[in-house]
């Protein structure tokens, strides 16, 4: 009896046992610290330099494989070190953030279908954003005011792969909510986003030959204004990238464009950007590199910004930046400086 009851026990503790072997939690993140040192000059002559440190964001991701084709993934940002509740001197710029909080589940080898929050599939940084992973201390002006990056959505997404390097997404998720036009303002970071309007984006990239990536995103917004304005404003966003990669050199160029229907501002009807870089990877360790950057939120307010500096990886998922900046705004501010930062990634 004594022997039946100890085979029993092992067996109930085999069965409960069992999930344990396929179950895996991760923990993981990026971060970066930045100093900005830059003289801006208004068309009047007036001075607004802005010199500053701040430990722009802190993430840490949690993921957690519940077999072998169910899985969740989790990303928490702090923005600029610290949250406090005020208003006016009692503020502080920091934000605590969901950017992502998926499931996702494989249909079979070569497709998936993901809910909950998740990055836009679009742009070059805007799913691949940790510092050592990209130039320059601060993140590219076009594709943060033009697409505008991060950028994360609530909904679904239908996501697959063919074997010649073709890939594709398909989603379906919240949408802006800018009725004065003002994309980047617009994103409502799934915080009790308005659903009246819903959002639909389609990418297509092809990553078939070694080094070079294609893609193309096109996404479509029946109403900006979530309903609120006596006329639906839609909106339609195209973006492409190429980018090319050959032994230590790479080069990338970039084009986006919001084109907003009646019922806009007059002067932001049309919004785009383009940018080109090259970078040059001197040793493992040292990388070299110079972008070219132009934009237009508001009509006759055009933007441009260069941007050349360097990196340097004691460790490929630790980064140093180096980088000096001028910028130009028609009817606005001219700019110029340097920036240092450091980043990770683990």
């Amino acid at each position: 009896m004594l022997l039946s009851r100890t085979l029993i026990s092992a067996a109930i503790t085999t069965t409960l046992a069992a999930p344990v072997a396929y179950a895996e939690t991760t923990v993981g993140g990026y971060g970066e610290f930045h100093y900005n040192n830059l003289e801006q000059t208004a068309t009047s002559g007036a001075k607004s330099d802005k010199k500053m440190l701040d430990f722009h964001r802190f993430v840490l991701e949690f993921g957690h494989d519940f077999n072998d084709h169910i899985r969740f993934f989790s990303e928490v940002e702090l923005e600029h070190a610290f949250v406090k509740n005020g208003s006016g001197a009692d503020s502080t710029p920091g934000e605590v953030e969901l950017e992502q909080a998926y499931v996702e589940m494989d249909i079979d080898d070569n497709s998936s279908f993901k809910a909950g929050v998740f990055l836009i599939p679009v742009g070059m940084l805007n799913e691949t954003h940790e510092p050592p992973a990209f130039y320059g201390v601060e993140r590219n002006l076009v594709e943060k005011e033009i697409i505008p990056a991060t950028w994360w959505e609530g909904g679904v997404m239908y996501s697959g792969h063919l074997d010649n390097g073709v890939s594709y997404d398909l989603a379906l998720h919240s949408g802006l909510n800018a009725s004065d036009g003002n994309i980047r303002d617009g994103r409502s970071k799934v915080a009790e986003a308005a659903g009246e309007a819903l959002a639909y984006t389609a990418r297509v990239k092809y990553t078939g030959i070694s080094g070079l990536e294609i893609a193309a995103t096109v996404q479509l917004q029946d109403d900006l204004s979530q309903g609120t304005a006596a006329e639906a404003i839609g909106a339609t966003l195209i973006e492409s990238h190429v980018a090319y990669a050959t032994g230590p050199f790479k080069a990338s160029a970039m084009y986006a464009q919001w084109d907003l229907d009646a019922g806009a501002p007059d002067n932001k009807e049309e919004q785009s950007g383009m940018l080109v870089e090259a970078s040059y990877k001197v040793t493992e360790k040292f990388g070299v590199f110079v972008r070219q950057s132009d934009w237009s939120i508001v009509v006759n307010e055009d933007k441009s910004q260069t941007v050349a500096g360097f990196n340097y990886w004691p460790h490929e998922d630790v980064v140093f930046k180096f980088d000096y900046q001028t910028e130009d705004h028609d009817n606005a501010t001219e700019s110029k400086g340097f920036n240092l930062g450091v980043g990770y990634q683990f």
